[in-house]
């Protein structure tokens, strides 16, 4: 088979999906150094596209219920960049419908709902057993089409997904030191208490009891991030830590102000949410609270840190699957001291 040129990767919903569909270009693009990739977005996932070195280029998706994104309007678009392949990582019958008006040669997609019946690759993958991670679901449709390449090899990806130069984060967390009056030998753990979705995340009183228990023995200090929505939580989350510095970023100046402001801090704390897996693309060191449900268990919705950056709570038995209240906070203040703050050396 030739070799593809250009190959579109589609992962059109919400931040975090995308943020994990982001190995899927770090791969293609270096075992297929030849190919132009590009991604299908929405216009709000844009400035995280535009800092993955696994993207050449991003096609906005605007959306079945906006002007211009109707299938026939995505499939225009679609033809006019000439794609030789497309990666659809969740697949709709109005992108699939898109991709074969576009006459895309190689279509590769899950094969379930309707919408797989308009790509010619269908992979078999059974995500609701949730037996492995979202990004490998994902890798494993760009191993299919690699394979088919004829290209083998390492097909794993690289940690951090989303790299930052050193001296822009070190930049960065001086401005943050600055403008919150941070100590800056304390440890800065960045704390979100919002969440998206069908996502389940602790509540502002059990943040503010976990951070009022963490310790480390070089003193630490807490940034409340908070998106559109979510500033009075996170307002009411720094107003009621004690004994430590707490203050609140909204993040109102676009998502690379944001990525940049998570790589300054040493430790992330939040549900499966998008802030999670961004901090997770960054390599951060991760903390997060998830339901018991087997499609939005830990396994499934893992971030994309090293096994030794992460760790990831639950609700035990006997408690309800999404009552997050049943987590031992006293315990888990405990694990995160020992494993992320008290050690010797500062978090890398």
């Amino acid at each position: 088979m030739t070799l593809p040129r250009r190959i579109l990767v589609v992962r059109n919903d919400k931040l975090g999906d995308f943020t994990l569909a982001l190995p899927v270009c770090e791969l293609l693009r270096r075992e297929l150094p030849g190919a132009h990739v590009t991604v299908l977005t929405p216009e709000y996932t844009r400035e995280v596209a535009e800092l993955a070195p696994g993207i050449d280029d991003v096609l906005i998706d605007q959306g079945p219920e906006r002007a211009g994104g109707s299938a026939g309007e995505l499939a225009r678009a679609i033809r006019e960049r000439g794609f030789d392949a497309s990666v659809t990582l969740f697949s709709t019958v109005r992108v699939g419908l898109a991709l074969f008006r576009a006459r895309v040669p190689l279509r590769y997609a899950p094969a379930t709902k309707f919408g797989q019946f308009f790509h010619n690759r269908r992979v078999v993958q059974r995500r609701s057993e949730s037996t492995q991670p979202e990004y490998e679901y994902n890798l494993d449709l760009a191993r299919r089409l690699l394979a088919d390449c004829g290209v083998t090899g390492d097909t794993s990806f690289t940690r951090p997904v989303l790299p930052l130069p050193a001296e822009l984060v070190a930049e960065r967390r001086a401005a943050l030191n600055a403008t919150y009056d941070f100590d800056p030998s304390a440890r800065l753990v960045m704390l979100h208490s919002g969440h998206g979705g069908s996502a389940n995340n602790l509540s502002v009183e059990q943040y503010a009891r976990l951070a009022s228990a963490l310790r480390s023995r070089d003193g630490h200090a807490f940034l409340c991030t908070a998106g559109p929505g979510e500033e009075d939580a996170a307002e009411r989350l720094a107003a009621s830590i004690e004994d430590a510095r707490a203050c609140v970023y909204r993040s109102a100046g676009g998502l690379a102000a944001f990525v940049r402001t998570l790589a300054a801090g040493d430790l992330f704390i939040g549900g499966s949410t998008g802030p999670l897996h961004l901090a997770g693309a960054l390599d951060l060191r991760t903390v997060a609270f998830y339901p018991r449900r087997r499609t939005s268990s830990p396994l499934r919705w893992q971030p994309l840190n090293r096994d030794e950056r992460r760790l990831a709570y639950a609700p035990p038995e006997p408690f309800d699957e999404r009552d997050l209240s049943g987590i031992d906070l006293d315990a888990v203040a405990r694990e995160v001291s020992a494993r992320f703050l008290d050690a010797a050396e500062r978090p890398a």
